[in-house]
């Protein structure tokens, strides 16, 4: 693959606690420059970023994140926000407590409402597999796929570990049809890029894209 074509994969991350708006708007340039699926950035830089750059690339926004355990009103509000604010597309972090305690009906659920106030905006689940047994990642591909997200995302990137080429095959295996596949956390690498493609990821959170140009 190209290094052009292995970008239009790619949302173009940056997700640290003191970004500034200096490294946003460096981030958002460089995925114009690139050719970039999305930028993926803090929610309290939507509307900036909007304002500044319109339509001239999609963004991606974060909700119950990192951990996830925030009450489900709370985080459908926080959705609802984003998208006022202009956000193209909403990576979620589910409720990794009720997954542990065995509760994946309001896992789904949560999911479910999520995508009905997301409309036709693209949603990405992340489940955080760094926490999960695979019987667990099973059932959360199971709930993403009844729920009618877009994506499942392996990853924050700030869990304890990133994405596995052995987790987007089990995904792979047990998604329905309409879902598709992102992988996040520590793909730096143009070789890490293609092998994660290869595998079957339709995008790839990242925040080494500089690496290709």
């Amino acid at each position: 693959m190209t290094n052009k074509e292995i970008a239009h994969y790619i949302d173009h991350t940056l997700l640290k606690p003191v970004a500034t708006w200096e490294q946003i708007d460096e981030l958002c340039r460089e995925a114009i420059e690139y050719e970039t699926a999305s930028v993926c950035i803090p929610p309290n830089y939507i509307k900036r970023v909007k304002e500044k750059y319109g339509d001239r690339l999609p963004v991606a926004t974060v909700i119950g994140f990192p951990l996830g355990y925030e009450a489900t009103e709370a985080k459908l509000n926080e959705c609802s926000v984003a998208l006022s604010d202009g956000a193209d597309e909403i990576d979620m972090v589910i409720d990794i407590t009720a997954v542990k305690n065995g509760d994946y009906y309001s896992v789904t659920e949560e999911i479910r409402k999520m995508k009905e106030i997301c409309g036709e905006h693209i949603l990405k689940v992340i489940v955080e597999t760094c926490y999960l047994t695979d019987d667990e990642k099973i059932a959360m591909c199971k709930a993403v796929t009844e729920a009618g997200a877009d994506y499942i995302k392996t990853s924050t990137g700030f869990g304890t570990a990133g994405a596995t080429l052995e987790d987007v095959k089990l995904f792979k295996a047990n998604i329905g049809p309409d879902v598709k596949i992102k992988a996040a956390g520590g793909i730096r690498t143009k070789e890490d890029m293609e092998n994660y493609i290869k595998a079957g990821c339709d995008r790839i959170g990242c925040s080494s894209t500089k690496v290709l140009f």
